[in-house]
């Protein structure tokens, strides 16, 4: 049954997905040149490129939608519906020549996210979900994954790519890869959402995502039966620059993970590269 708020969404967007991501194929193959925001972040013409066509296709189709994007579009005129927009989610992937990016579309009605896209070009990969319609890839249905256990927990996270020095995610990384069967690093938070979604990943976490990296990609987690909260348990908020998702079924066990890394209790001391190096010469 469909949402009656989406006003059928998710075709369009889709069609906008398609289109962005044919265009980032064609730079991904003539291997773009790069531009540096600041002293890590990289923008490229690619970025740029596909939000310029994703604004012009949204101004087109609904042009009394409000709009933000990643690479600066901004349209803000009191809309009931507002559009986030990531051209390019995995930048720096991109940029390199390592194949995990996608483009990350979603709208929000009165505040209330209703309709999620994500399109990953280089596996020809749609993910879509409709506020109380379920989550879809390549149009069939998605769920969750059913495993119960941390300890055999594939999860993912992602690292700021600057001012990392600020950033406590290591310690996470640490604890969080001795408590489960591994913690994946790919390079693109819409992305792992959706490996959440489609139960290839248990669970999911990162500090300090923007909305247009998470707005679509947590309606599709919610939509295929997983859940999505801050580090404290509490409700997801597209402001509040904490995102832990997962299959509904591990989360308590990572929020009391977090519960305890914040307090400091418990942490496994990270091995000494002396002492590593000193065994290496025993050997």
């Amino acid at each position: 049954m469909k949402s009656h708020l989406s006003l059928d969404l998710i075709a369009p967007m889709q069609a906008m997905a398609r289109e962005a991501g044919s265009l980032l194929m064609k730079h991904f193959q003539a291997h773009v040149k790069i531009e540096y925001k600041g002293d890590v972040d990289l923008v490229t013409v690619a970025d740029r490129e596909s939000e310029a066509l994703i604004l012009e296709r949204i101004r087109e189709q609904f042009p009394a939608h409000d709009v933000m994007g990643e690479e600066g579009a901004r349209i803000e005129t009191g809309s009931d519906y507002k559009w986030y927009v990531d051209p390019l989610d995995g930048t720096t992937n991109f940029a390199h020549g390592y194949p995990v990016f996608c483009v990350s579309l979603a709208v929000e009605r009165l505040g209330q996210r209703v309709a999620g896209v994500i399109y990953d070009p280089t596996r020809d990969e749609m993910f879509s979900a409709e506020l109380g319609s379920g989550a879809r890839l390549n149009e069939k249905a998605m769920h969750v994954s059913a495993t119960a256990n941390l300890g055999e927990s594939l999860v993912a996270t992602g690292f700021p790519s600057h001012k990392r020095h600020k950033n406590p995610n290591i310690y996470f990384y640490h604890q969080i890869t001795l408590r489960t069967h591994g913690v994946r690093r790919a390079g693109s938070a819409a992305l792992d959402l959706c490996n959440v979604a489609s139960g290839r990943y248990d669970g999911f976490w990162e500090f300090n995502l923007n909305p247009w990296d998470t707005a679509a990609g947590v309606l599709i987690v919610e939509e295929a039966g997983g859940r999505v909260t801050d580090f404290s348990g509490g409700s997801f908020e597209i402001a509040s620059r904490e995102t832990l998702a997962s299959n509904g079924l591990v989360h308590g066990a990572l929020l009391h993970e977090f519960k305890e890394i914040f307090a400091g209790r418990g942490l496994e001391e990270l091995p000494s590269p002396v002492g590593f190096a000193q065994d290496r010469k025993r050997d």
